[in-house]
């Protein structure tokens, strides 16, 4: 093939995957909104009224030991309407905060 054949074939499929990048972005799609978390006994979670992505719950908390340092805890990712939940240590909670995607 030669070099200008080649380089036509390229551009052509690369103009092809930007146009299904581009198009796949038009979709409707929006990332979860009206969200807020609770923490309570041993549990963390989230809830995100509306919206068509996803979210989970995030928890940070700091071991007692100071040598072992932090723990991260995640929920699941749930779509919007439901219910991210996870179970929580007994150690100091530092930060809480809620992933969205999509």
């Amino acid at each position: 093939m030669n070099a200008r054949k080649w380089l036509s074939t390229a551009s052509t499929v690369v103009l092809l995957g930007a146009g299904a990048l581009i198009g796949g972005a038009t979709s409707a799609s929006a990332a979860p909104t009206g969200c807020s978390y609770q923490i309570g006994g041993m549990q963390a979670s989230s809830y995100c009224a509306s919206g068509t992505g996803e979210h989970r719950i995030h928890v940070l908390q700091r071991h007692f030991l100071p040598e072992v340092g932090l723990i991260p805890i995640e929920g699941p990712w749930v779509p919007a309407g439901q219910t991210s939940l996870t179970r929580i240590t007994a150690h100091t909670t530092v930060a809480v905060w809620i992933d969205t995607r999509g």
